[in-house]
């Protein structure tokens, strides 16, 4: 019997969370915050105490590359906001979402985030992947729920392969 869609989709997210935890297990605290080239972005106390990532609002040309507590911020924040709206829940804003301050509380943070994400996805049936996404197009009839769900999977994919390779760069340096 072939897979439903919904569980192609859990198929391949457990594939990337595999693939991400391969890192999450090898990292090191000095990881997150090594400086890959004189032009990144990473995650800063402010004045208050607070971890919080460097940011523009414009697209910055050339693209600073991003250090492993930067990545780790981006996707604690974007899995956030998608959580909030999957739950039916007021996102929560950028700058609401710092990042932990080190990098076993961000592993653990993710971590975490996973297991919420499970929740949600527990939750779906596979007439549910039919409903309009509320995130991250909003009311657009022409992205479903499904189309979330790939989003999430292909997002996660990505940045696990950011982290693990200045992972191994960092090694392959020291």
């Amino acid at each position: 019997m072939p897979a439903s869609r919904l569980e192609l989709l859990r198929w391949q997210f457990d594939l990337a969370w595999s693939l991400f935890e391969y890192h999450l297990d090898r990292l090191e605290p000095a990881d997150f915050h090594w400086e890959p080239a004189a032009h990144f972005w990473a995650v800063r106390p402010d004045a208050a105490g607070r971890w919080v990532p460097d940011w523009a609002d414009a697209e910055p040309d050339p693209i600073p590359v991003p250090t492993i507590g930067w990545l780790t911020w981006h996707i604690g924040w974007w899995w956030t906001v998608t959580i909030d709206h999957s739950r039916g829940r007021a996102p929560r804003e950028r700058t609401e979402i710092d990042w932990p301050g080190d990098g076993d509380r961000a592993v653990a943070w993710l971590r975490g985030l996973r297991t919420e994400w499970l929740v949600v996805l527990d939750q779906l049936s596979d007439a549910d992947l039919d409903a309009t996404a509320p995130f991250p197009w909003p009311s657009d009839p022409a992205h479903t729920v499904a189309h979330l769900l790939a989003w999430v999977n292909t997002e996660l994919t990505k940045n696990v392969t950011e982290i693990g390779q200045l992972r191994l760069l960092r090694h392959a340096r020291t």
